[in-house]
């Protein structure tokens, strides 16, 4: 209680310490952000993979024509078809005439779900074209083994344009760096490797890792704990609203969305390619 001049009191309610510490908290990152051109004092990058470091539609592209077309073949031998008109429905890909892929839905299972429930996805159209459910289950587990023999063979996996270039200008600026994928650790690391990449990264969580994937934070939180940073000086890189999303719930400093303007509506800001970033970069 204070007394006024008059006589009278008035009450004055105090600030509980955790309270007084977040605004302080949320003050040194708007301070940070201004000293920054924007950004908060960086100490770290997490990239997604497909979509982000390399060129989705080449690499899973070639693996979708894979499966479904022996996925198909398979429901031919026993007197069964997919409906064509829903092929893209799938998985949230789009096709040519000839049936191949040839763009996706950053929206869809395929850009945005894990490997476990893309599989799942596809069991069930066997079991709607009239497999049973266990039937389903087999023969989609041997479509995607001999889809991934091809990929061990073809090695369809490009690096985007700037990638590189921006890899390298990070990792002189002496940012420490990650992937955080909806795929699994080892094929994570495989593809990095094919491109040639997998010596720029710190640390690569694949959703194996992980109890939750995208878009939960879990992904962010193991990263952040293994390159020994807090997550509000980390930048995530993604191509869907799912990166985003695990980028926010987890803290993140500033999350960055790789495509065409007004696609990605989480983002702090949405560049169409890395050659946005190279002038200047996100140095400390």
């Amino acid at each position: 209680m204070l007394n006024r001049k008059d006589g009278t009191q008035r009450t004055v309610l105090s600030i509980p310490d955790e309270e007084k510490n977040e605004r302080q908290g949320v003050k040194s990152m708007q301070e940070n952000r201004v000293r920054h051109g924007g950004l908060p004092s960086v100490q770290a990058i997490l990239f997604d993979k497909d979509g982000t470091l390399l060129d989705f539609t080449h690499m899973w592209g070639f693996w979708t024509d894979c499966v479904l077309h022996d996925f198909r073949e398979q429901l031919s031998t026993r007197g069964l078809s997919l409906d064509e008109d829903e092929l893209s429905q799938i998985w949230g890909t789009f096709h040519d005439e000839q049936g191949r892929m040839n763009g996706y839905d950053i929206r869809g299972p395929l850009a945005m779900g894990t490997m476990e429930e893309v599989y799942a996805v596809l069991t069930w159209h066997g079991y709607r074209a009239g497999l049973s459910w266990a039937e389903a289950k087999m023969i989609v587990r041997a479509c995607l083994a001999q889809a991934e023999e091809a990929m061990e063979v073809h090695r369809p996996a490009l690096p985007l344009p700037g990638v590189r270039e921006y890899l390298e200008q990070s990792r002189r600026k002496g940012l420490k760096m990650g992937v955080v994928t909806a795929d699994e650790t080892a094929n994570a690391v495989k593809h990095l490797q094919w491109m040639g990449l997998n010596a720029y990264f710190d640390v690569v969580i694949g959703t194996d890792l992980v109890d939750r994937g995208k878009p939960f934070p879990d992904m962010v939180l193991l990263a952040c704990e293994r390159l020994g940073v807090q997550t509000q000086q980390v930048v995530v890189i993604g191509d869907t609203d799912g990166d985003m999303e695990m980028a926010r719930a987890a803290g993140a400093g500033y999350r960055i969305g790789i495509g065409a303007p007004g696609s990605i509506h989480l983002a702090d800001r949405t560049i169409e390619g890395f050659h946005e970033l190279l002038p200047g970069g996100l140095g400390r």
